[in-house]
């Protein structure tokens, strides 16, 4: 696959099955794994310097934004109408027999309607938490509760992570075994619009929700989505675990970045058993209006040219596309064999379970393969228009390496770029046929 050079830059990476995987289990790859974390404190340390003092610079250099999609934080009665309490209570109830009771951030996105939904379908507690911002389409994310989650019993917080009074709230209501944190800041290229939404969130607000996690008596283990952008200007492929990730190539991928560090720092400090989940290009069902397979879809069936990026001399851009339900079986998993954290009273009592994951699909493919499939599906001809790919935070080509995931969690991704996007087209053409009808 190394032929392959650059990869779509209309495409940032980012989840509907339920069901658990059968870990493959090795207390010894454990403990290399662990030997070599701590290997690297020195280098790691270093970096988080670096990452933070950027992000930092950012935060106080950057103008007010004044597009900024978030909502003011309110008061604890308005997050989700009256009785919302009781709410949660009822939608936190475990109905399987060594269920997980989960606080997931971010329920109405994406991957984490998907996950919601494939955690309430297979018995465990779900309580979903969104402050449904304005970044793309509000309506997409309200369909998401009402036809998805609302339907399966998850209850949705109207709430944000940065609000410190509604986390210490929700975990006083509930025990909560397991933290999925997807709630993020997400686009490459919005960061050069916006740059002070993914510092609020993708920082502070993870700060925020580890804060409140490492003060809860007993600590819950967490799982929550980086992203295969801290790989930045890395040209070696596959993309592995061990490989560098400190030249990043948007800001969005440096507060991933820093998000792994800060992570490692909670885990080290307070004994939080963390996950950081890797996801590379998520597509699928319901997804983010944002991301090029959705607007290709658009603009072919309106007959708009499209613009398809290549890089220098003609390379090939590319992607490591994984379909939604992959994904979610890869949070699933993570949430399974998570071990507990060690932490007591925001106080370490033994060492942490730390993970950093890769969830990737494997097969790159380039964007002439993704649109002549969805000419294909949608048996109409692209008006295409060849342009360089711009310096916009993008990188022209990814590939994940999930030997990893194989062997801690299971992990085997089973859907092709074909068979993922002949599902997607469906519901593509579904969903807005509906909105067509209710507008008449």
């Amino acid at each position: 696959m190394t032929s392959l050079k650059p990869i779509l830059s209309h495409i940032d990476n980012i989840p509907s099955t339920p069901g658990k995987f059968k870990p493959d289990k090795s207390s010894l790859y454990y403990l290399h794994h662990r030997f070599r974390l701590h290997s690297t404190v020195p280098r790691i340390t270093f970096w988080s310097l670096v990452f933070l003092a950027l992000i930092s610079l950012f935060f106080f250099m950057s103008p007010p934004s004044t597009t900024a999609p978030r909502r003011g934080l309110r008061t604890t009665a308005s997050y989700g109408g009256s009785g919302w309490e009781n709410q949660v209570k009822a939608s936190a109830k475990i109905r399987s027999r060594n269920g997980h009771s989960v606080l997931v951030t971010g329920a109405a996105g994406f991957v984490g309607a998907h996950a919601s939904l494939a955690l309430k379908r297979r018995g465990d507690g779900v309580v979903g938490l969104d402050n449904f911002n304005s970044y793309y389409d509000i309506t997409l994310k309200k369909s998401r509760k009402s036809q998805l989650l609302d339907r399966a019993g998850v209850f949705v917080v109207d709430g944000d992570i940065n609000d410190a009074v509604l986390l210490r709230k929700l975990f006083g209501l509930v025990h909560f075994t397991h933290v999925l944190h997807l709630a993020a800041q997400a686009g490459v290229r919005y960061a050069m619009v916006n740059p002070n939404s993914y510092i609020k969130s993708n920082v502070e607000g993870f700060v925020n929700l580890l804060e409140v996690a490492k003060s809860t008596n007993p600590q819950p283990a967490i799982v929550w989505a980086s992203s295969s952008s801290v790989y930045g200007l890395n040209s070696k492929v596959p993309f592995s675990e061990k490989d560098r990730t400190d030249q990043p190539a948007s800001l969005y991928a440096a507060t991933k970045k820093a998000g792994e560090e800060i992570a490692h720092t909670y885990n080290h400090i307070y004994g939080l058993s963390i996950t950081g989940l890797r996801f590379f290009t998520v597509y699928g069902p319901w997804g983010r209006p944002d991301m090029a397979y959705f607007f290709f879809t658009k603009d072919i069936l309106k007959r708009r040219p499209i613009s398809i990026f290549e890089g220098p001399d003609h390379a090939t851009v590319a992607r490591d596309f994984t379909y939604i339900d992959d994904i979610v079986k890869g949070c699933l998993s993570a949430l399974d064999t998570a071990k507990k954290s060690t932490g007591s009273g925001g106080k370490k009592k033994g060492e942490a379970q730390f993970r950093i994951i890769n969830l990737g699909n494997t097969s790159p493919v380039s964007v002439n393969k993704l649109v002549s499939i969805l000419e294909k599906l949608l048996k109409v001809k692209a008006k295409k228009k060849v342009v360089l790919m711009p310096r916009n935070g993008d990188v022209p080509f990814t590939h994940a390496n999930i030997s990893l995931a194989r062997k801690e969690l299971g992990y085997r991704p089973t859907t092709d770029l074909e068979t993922g996007l002949k599902k997607f087209v469906k519901w593509y053409l579904d969903y807005h046929g509906a909105k067509k009808k209710s507008a008449w």
